[in-house]
Formats: C-alpha cells, structure tokens, sequence
C-alpha cells in the first residue's frame, strides 16, 4: 500500500515574532524548507491540514511532496514544534531531499504476527 502525503505551501516574506503570530491567528503554520543546493525558503502551511497528516505515523518518515506556488518539491519533516497544552503546531522544518545525496532518518518498525509466533510462546522471546 503506497502512501503520499501533499502539504500546499505559501512562500512567506515576513519574518520574526510578529509575523508568526499573525499567520497562527489566520490558521497557518509558519514553516522553513532548506537543505540541498538551494537557500532556505520560508513558507506558511495550512494547520488543519498539517495536524490531519500528523495523524498518520507514516508522515514523519515518509517523503513528502510540497507544492510551493506551483512547483513541487520532495522533502522529509525533520523537526516539528507543538503548543505545550493545546493541540496546535508552532512551527515545522522541512528538510528537501536530493537523490544523489543520502540521508539518515528514524523509522518505526512493526512487527506482525510477534504475539502468536511460535518462539515467542514457547520460549518467552528469548
């Protein structure tokens, strides 16, 4: 089962305190691509649709295709800050992906089947 995940972006031209906290009013999510050859790109992303990716555990390793007015262009979620009481996004880093370069990420494995397999009843997983 193949997963995508699309994330429609906003080039941004204000920065700092201020200028995120008028995006967070207006439901957006302050947001900076960087990586690869190219500079960093600070972006505005749409927080319902940010908070209803995070749902899936696949979104944070996954790679992630971000239209930026247009253009598209693969990234990785490299770091994510969430509110310490509310369920809002503060802010997300994405980092852009290049195939002749590599990359080191964490993810998740699950394993099926590990309550019924044989070894594990009769041997206590050892």
């Amino acid at each position: 089962m193949a997963v995508s995940f699309e994330l429609n972006a906003e080039p941004r031209n204000d920065t700092g305190k201020g200028a995120s906290r008028r995006l967070r009013r207006g439901g957006k999510v302050p947001a900076i691509l960087y990586g690869g050859s190219q500079e960093p790109q600070a972006l505005s992303l749409h927080h319902n649709q940010v908070l209803r990716n995070l749902e899936h555990e696949a979104f944070y390793s996954h790679i992630l295709t971000v239209n930026i007015g247009g253009t598209d262009t693969r990234a990785v979620l490299r770091d994510l800050q969430r509110h310490p009481s509310k369920p809002v996004i503060l802010h997300v880093d994405l980092l852009r992906v290049s195939a002749t370069e590599t990359l080191r990420m964490h993810v998740p494995l699950h394993f099926l089947g590990e309550d019924i397999a044989p070894g594990v009843k009769l041997g206590g997983g050892n």
